[in-house]
């Protein structure tokens, strides 16, 4: 069976354009929740070294979206390194792939809701962002929201973004220009902020490695929309190369201007408040207040993104039936994974509750909170896990191509190879550097998709025996480029055996 159409309908094809790519590579990095949430550890890692940091984090990050890039040339497919390391290194690493980014996914947005409903009560004061049952039931409120916004298309998912992201980012480049051009700085700007000079040893470097690599999560966002975006073979790939650009200039201007304004001694003191702290500096009054605001944007706008990957993920087991089927199944109408959209927005709201009513509110191992804390922390190997494999798998499936040009070499081949050994780096030194509690429940939650795993060779054998991607197909892709035989989009979901290249 096609990989794109089954009985259950299909995804809307050509709903997105490479615009829309971008606007979602972006939203998927949440640019200010990130630095709201990674700068003050990262500050206390390395200090006023974080720019560098971020910016040589940001170069291996971007060879595995090359390599996302150019399997996507490949085959645009919602479930993207699920399918793409399946056919191209073993089927079994292709479902913990897939396994991996779904977990990943549903314990991040079990996370974010809190967050998302704190900062909308903060802008009505201190008082009400204090109340965790109440932030709690707005950020299910918002959650619920993006997961109506998920399932209604995605078409107007993305144009949702557009605007949610577009604010975001208005108001982080605002601020950010207006920090450095203020008068009363703390600090100059020092070119040495990206040298090497700041760090104290090897381990101040590899401390503020493992907080940055991850400020890039959700970028790839775009190849799970492979499908539905137009000449998906060329613009999904792209608009997450691009987005990773965009939002490392976002982090690292934006971490100079708190250097040069508030210095890092403001963050280090007021590690849940320096926005508001630099907001406040810029514009006294309501800035601190609109840098919330730039935080509950980016909050939400992730929370969509993060369940648009885990759905289409989803999607796409339930369609090879390696998961039950019933996530496969689309309603016609929409052409959006409502099954696997309920099921996961069900089970993240669920522990975003039993984190906040569960046994203890305060920092002790055995409290909800910090339970779910750990549980962020250990997903960390797992988003090191699917990464690596998926830019491996680049290398592999090209590697007969990779000496035909000094390009192939350095863009196929030797860029995505230092980001999978970066992500295998990354991961080790994780290990070695999580609690107990965050290292079982990381490597458990792996560990445990096994099962499900072992049930899919009987339900599932034709994934199991992947017809191998044919690297002559992007080379076909540039030779007639917009051809109708080339584009998934033009066959209308047909469905007929061995007509797409993700057939299994």
């Amino acid at each position: 069976m096609s990989k794109h159409s089954g009985a259950g309908g299909s995804l809307r094809a050509d709903a997105l354009g490479t615009f829309d790519s971008v606007v979602m590579a972006v939203a998927g990095c949440g640019p200010a929740h990130t630095i709201a949430g990674t700068l003050p550890a990262l500050i206390a890692a390395v200090g006023v070294a974080g720019p560098a940091v971020l910016l040589y984090c940001a170069l291996p990050v971007l060879g595995i979206a090359l390599a996302f890039r150019h399997l996507g040339r490949l085959d645009p497919n919602a479930g993207a390194a699920y399918a793409w390391v399946g056919r191209s290194l073993h089927p079994f690493l292709g479902f913990l792939s897939g396994w991996a980014l779904v977990v990943s996914a549903t314990v991040f947005m079990a996370s974010a809701a809190r967050p998302a409903g704190a900062a909308t009560l903060s802008l009505f004061g201190p008082g009400p962002a204090g109340h965790g049952v109440l932030a709690t039931a707005v950020g299910a409120g918002w959650f619920l929201l993006m997961a109506g916004v998920v399932m209604y298309g995605a078409r107007i998912g993305a144009r949702t973004q557009t605007v949610i992201t577009g604010m975001q980012v208005i108001l982080l480049v605002t601020f950010a220009v207006a920090a450095l051009s203020k008068d009363g700085n703390v600090a100059d700007f020092s070119p040495s902020w990206f040298g090497f000079s700041h760090f104290d040893g090897q381990h101040h470097f590899v401390t503020g490695a493992l907080i940055a690599v991850f400020a890039y999560w959700g970028w790839d966002v775009t190849g799970n929309l492979g499908e539905e975006t137009r000449n998906g073979r060329r613009g999904s790939g792209l608009g997450g190369v691009i987005g990773i650009v965009m939002c490392c200039a976002l982090f690292v201007v934006f971490t100079v201007s708190v250097n040069i304004l508030v210095g890092t001694d403001v963050v280090r003191q007021n590690p849940d408040s320096f926005l508001t702290v630099l907001g406040d500096a810029v514009r006294p009054g309501w800035g601190g207040r609109l840098l919330v605001l730039a935080v509950l944007l980016s909050t939400v706008a992730t929370l969509e993104t993060t369940l648009i990957q885990a759905t289409r993920t989803l999607f796409a087991m339930g369609r090879d039936r390696t998961l039950h089927p019933a996530f496969g199944r689309i309603p016609r109408g929409r052409q959006t994974p409502w099954t696997a959209t309920l099921v996961v927005a069900g089970i993240a709201l669920a522990c975003t509750i039993a984190a906040d009513l569960g046994p203890g509110t305060g920092s002790g191992a055995g409290s909800g909170p910090r339970l779910l804390a750990d549980a962020v922390s250990g997903m960390g190997l797992l988003i090191c896990f699917y990464y690596g494999l998926a830019a491996l798998c680049a290398v592999v499936v090209h590697r007969r191509q990779l000496f035909s040009s000094a390009r192939n070499l350095l863009l196929i081949g030797l860029w995505p190879l230092c980001g999978a050994l970066f992500m295998a780096w990354i991961f080790v030194r994780s290990v070695t550097e999580l609690n107990a509690l965050a290292l079982g429940i990381g490597l458990g939650s792996l560990g445990l998709g096994v099962v499900p795993m072992l049930i899919s060779r009987r339900r599932a054998p034709s994934y199991h025996r992947p017809v191998p991607l044919d690297p002559e197909r992007a080379r076909s892709v540039d030779a007639s480029y917009g051809a109708a035989d080339l584009d998934p989009a033009s066959r209308g979901g047909s469905g007929r055996t061995g007509e797409l290249l993700t057939d299994f």
